[in-house]
């Protein structure tokens, strides 16, 4: 039997993904759940869901170039603007600061608090805090930029605008070493010293920004893992003493996996994390990496591992998030055990992006990667970026939201932090993740994900729940739909109303190329109380 799909209703949504299409009614009986009876098997932090604001994005330089962009179309370019090492500059274009002062960006940010807000990024590695407030024009010997102290006081502001705290890493270049060519920790103590100063903190830090690819970050000529054990101690040493409510991070390594993706298979010099950990030791207080399933289409011509818009809602695609984790969770059971998992950088691709970053495609990679990574008890994920390039959450450009926002909101709204076994095997079309709801006492919410394009997928719920259907037109628009109607900001640029729409216990029908979030409000799950 098929079922018309009808437009402009609740109904729609729960059943099309587009008007006008008719699909196959799935005759299979349907999986029961009872959110009532889901165990409890973790905890996240309020701050479970973070961003990163690239470091280049607070002192503008040569980022990401946008697609379709000619060269030198920009904003005030800069000639001089330095790019990793290693790297082709046709492939980056520059960018002036990032006003942190804008209404509408500090509006969009702090509907996303409390999180952690990630100032980092390869260009961490090489940027010297002004130490003056009239900062030169450019930076002294060994770095490649120049943070001024009110770019800096500026970020502080910011995170205490949108109810956020300042994680980030420290230069590691040429410019902070001595003659023997170790870290030295004055550039480092001077920051601190800044930040106290205007009224803020750094929560956590790492000691450097992918020290696996040390050699494109800035790090010194042959750079290697007995010189990151040596300096990570020296760091861990003044960390102590310097400032030791800050959680130290480590290593936030990038690209090793077994898998044919793997960043080591592309030309990028590659450190290995595991021979990194075996020199410095132990140390950190909670142990980070990033992931990236691939490399965008703008670092072809390096090797680094490609993928298709096609496979964007494959499993194989969405199951790289777990490989990633079981690659650094390996070694974090082997030289830091017992230690929380941070990914502190992640998006759908590195190098800025896929053009298809911005679009609903990605929303199944960014939902299913959360509802994965907490059930897998990571603790913190900073999505790269908030504003900046095709992977932002934000149109760098305008600030309107993206598709990833969206659903970056309704997990904010509806996801506690108590993480429940929702009793579903994970299967193409029906990934279902479950949490405590947040701010409602013994209420559950379900996410589930419909990622098969083709064929919709039900399960039986024993009580009535409230629907969030998140579906668009297009998968490959910047529009996206709740319950269909679209999403857009209002006048003065305020959020819409989040609404979910009831439905009743019994069966409930997840369209193709879906996602739903359900809440429960009479679950009475006990660990939810």
């Amino acid at each position: 039997m098929y079922i018309k799909c009808l437009t402009g209703t609740a109904l729609a949504a729960a059943l099309c993904l587009t008007s006008g299409q008719t699909i196959a009614r799935n005759t299979s009986p349907p999986p029961s759940v009872s959110p009532a009876d889901m165990r409890k098997i973790g905890t996240v932090g309020e701050r479970f869901q973070s961003y990163n604001v690239e470091m280049l994005e607070v002192t503008g330089g040569a980022f990401w170039k946008a697609y379709g962009a000619k060269t030198g179309t920009t904003s005030t370019p800069q000639a001089d603007a330095a790019t990793p090492v290693g790297m082709d500059p046709n492939i980056y274009q520059y960018r002036p600061p990032m006003d942190l002062t804008n209404p509408r960006l500090r509006t969009l940010a702090a509907a996303l608090g409390p999180a952690y807000v990630r100032v980092s990024g390869t260009w961490a590695n090489t940027t010297w805090l002004a130490d003056t407030d009239t900062p030169p024009s450019k930076p002294p010997a060994g770095y490649n930029g120049v943070l001024s102290r009110a770019q800096w006081k500026g970020v502080v502001d910011f995170a205490k605008a949108v109810d956020g705290e300042i994680v980030t890493s420290f230069a590691t270049s040429p410019g902070v070493r001595d003659a023997s060519g170790k870290w030295t920790s004055n550039e480092a103590q001077r920051w601190l010293d800044f930040t106290r100063e205007v009224g803020g903190r750094i929560a956590a830090a790492e000691y450097m920004n992918e020290p696996s690819m040390a050699a494109m970050g800035g790090a010194p000529k042959g750079y290697d893992a007995a010189d990151y054990g040596r300096d990570f101690k020296l760091f861990k040493a003044f960390a102590d003493r310097a400032a030791p409510d800050m959680i130290i991070l480590g290593p936030g390594s990038v690209g090793e996996t077994p898998g044919p993706w793997s960043m080591e298979y592309g030309t990028m010099e590659i450190v290995k994390t595991g021979a990194m950990l075996a020199a410095s030791g132990p140390g950190v207080d909670a142990f980070s990496y990033h992931h990236y399933g691939a490399a965008s289409q703008r670092c072809l011509a390096t090797g680094m591992p490609q993928t298709k818009e096609s496979d964007a809602l494959s499993e194989e695609w969405l199951g790289r998030t777990s490989e990633t984790l079981a690659f650094y969770g390996g070694l974090r059971d082997r030289y830091e055990p017992g230690k929380p998992m941070w990914l502190t950088e992640v998006a759908d691709a590195a190098c800025g992006g896929n053009p298809w970053g911005g679009t609903f495609t990605d929303s199944f990679r960014y939902l299913d990667q959360l509802g994965r990574l907490a059930k897998a008890g990571v603790q913190v994920v900073a999505h790269n970026t908030l504003v900046a390039s095709d992977y932002g959450l934000l149109d760098e450009n305008t600030l309107e939201p993206k598709p990833n926002y969206w659903a970056a909101l309704l997990w904010r709204q509806l996801m506690g932090t108590t993480i429940l076994e929702s009793g579903i095997p994970l299967q193409e079309g029906l990934h279902v993740y479950a949490q405590c709801q947040r701010n409602s006492p013994g209420a559950v919410t379900l996410l589930v994900i419909n990622n098969d394009k083709a064929q919709p997928r039900s399960l039986r719920l024993p009580l009535a729940s409230e629907r969030y259907t998140l579906d668009a037109v297009k998968l490959d628009g910047k529009s996206v739909r709740l319950n269909g109607q679209s999403l857009a900001l209002g006048p003065n640029d305020s959020l819409p109303a989040l609404k979910g729409v009831a439905v009743s216990a019994g069966k409930v029908a997840f369209a193709p190329a879906t996602i739903t979030f359900l809440t429960v409000p009479g679950a009475a799950n006990q660990s939810c109380q």
